[in-house]
C-alpha cells in the first residue's frame, strides 16, 4: 500500500508540472499575439485618427504639427463643403451608388441561384470560366472597357453611339461581379433541400421559391453584397476619372481630388473633405456589421 503511494505520488507531481509548464506557454504565446494586434490595430487606427484630428484643427496648428486641436474647428467641414462643392458631388455618388446597388443585386441573385439551384448543362465549366475572370487584374480590363463604352467596338445606345459622361458609364460596368454571385451561390447552394422538394409539392416554381423562401433567409449574404457593392461605387476614382471629362456625373471621390488640387496647402480643408467622404462608407458598415459578419461566417463552407 505504502510503495504504491510512493510510486503514484512523483508521477502526479510530475504531470503538475508539465500542465502547468504547458500553461506558462500558452500564456506566452497569447501575450506575444496580443501584443502583435495591439500594434496592428494602432497602425491602422492611427492614420484614422490623425485625419480626424487635422479636419478639426486650424490652418496654424497643422503647420506646427499638434497632434489634437485645442479648440474644435467645426466649421472647416461647411468651408470644405463650400469651396469643393460636395453637394453636387455627393448628390451623384447617391444616385451612381444605388443605381449600381440595384444593377448588382438583381444580377448577383439570379446568376447566384442559378448555379446553386438549377441543373443545366455545362453548369460547372460556365462557374469555373466565371470564377476565373476574378483573377484578372482590373488595370487589364481598364482600356478594352473604355473602348466599349466610348463606342470604338459597336455604338452604344444614345445619342452619338458613346456613353461617356454619361449615368450609364459609371454604373452599368458594376452591375455584373463574379465575387458577389460566387458568394450568393455558395449560400443558395446549402438551403436544404427538403425546402425545395415542399415548395414543389404546393406548386412552386424556381421563381417562386427564390423570392418567398430563400430570399427571406438569406438577409446576411445580401446585406453582405450591398457593403461590398456600396463601398466599391462609393469609393470609385480611376473609372470615374476616366469616362467623365465634365463635372456633370462626376463622383465625390473626384470632387475630393479636384479639391485637393484647388485647395492647396489648406490641409484642415483637405482632410474635412476627406471626413465628409467616408462618413457614409462608416455609418453603411455600423447599420449591416452583424448581418455582414454573419454573411461572411455562413458562406463560402460549403462547394
Amino acid at each position: 500500500m505504502d510503495k504504491a503511494l510512493s510510486v503514484s505520488t512523483p508521477k502526479k507531481k510530475v504531470k503538475v508540472y508539465a500542465v502547468g509548464q504547458k500553461q506558462g506557454i500558452g500564456f506566452l504565446g497569447k501575450l506575444i499575439l496580443y501584443l502583435i494586434l495591439i500594434l496592428g490595430a494602432f497602425i491602422f487606427i492611427f492614420p484614422f485618427f490623425w485625419m480626424v484630428s487635422t479636419s478639426l484643427m486650424t490652418l496654424g496648428e497643422t503647420i506646427t504639427r499638434v497632434l489634437v486641436p485645442r479648440v474644435p474647428q467645426w466649421t472647416n467641414f461647411a468651408e470644405a463643403i463650400r469651396q469643393g462643392n460636395f453637394g453636387k458631388y455627393f448628390t451623384n455618388s447617391i444616385l451612381i451608388t444605388l443605381g449600381t446597388m440595384a444593377g448588382l443585386l438583381f444580377t448577383s441573385i439570379l446568376a447566384g441561384y442559378a448555379f446553386g439551384r438549377i441543373e443545366f448543362k455545362g453548369k460547372n465549366i460556365l462557374f469555373a470560366i466565371l470564377l476565373s475572370t476574378m483573377m484578372i487584374p482590373e488595370s487589364v480590363t481598364l482600356i478594352p472597357n473604355y473602348m466599349l463604352i466610348r463606342g470604338d467596338i459597336i455604338p452604344m445606345p444614345g445619342p452619338g453611339g458613346s456613353w461617356l459622361n454619361t449615368y450609364w458609364a459609371l454604373t452599368v460596368p458594376f452591375m455584373a461581379n463574379a465575387f458577389s454571385i460566387f458568394l450568393l451561390r455558395q449560400f443558395f447552394a446549402q438551403v436544404p433541400k427538403e425546402l425545395w422538394d415542399a415548395a414543389r409539392i404546393d406548386g412552386a416554381d424556381h421563381f417562386r421559391f427564390l423570392i418567398q423562401v430563400v430570399l427571406p433567409i438569406s438577409k446576411a449574404p445580401i446585406m453582405t453584397v450591398l457593403l461590398f457593392a456600396f463601398t466599391g461605387a462609393w469609393n470609385a476614382f480611376q473609372w470615374p476619372l476616366l469616362v467623365t471629362t465634365r463635372d456633370t456625373w462626376r463622383p465625390i471621390m473626384v470632387g475630393l481630388w479636384n479639391f485637393v488640387n484647388e485647395a492647396g496647402p489648406q490641409t484642415h480643408l483637405l482632410m474635412a473633405g476627406a471626413v465628409i467622404t467616408l462618413i457614409p462608407i462608416l455609418i453603411m458598415y455600423f447599420l449591416t456589421q452583424k448581418q455582414f459578419t454573419q454573411g461572411i461566417a455562413t458562406t463560402g463552407l460549403k462547394g
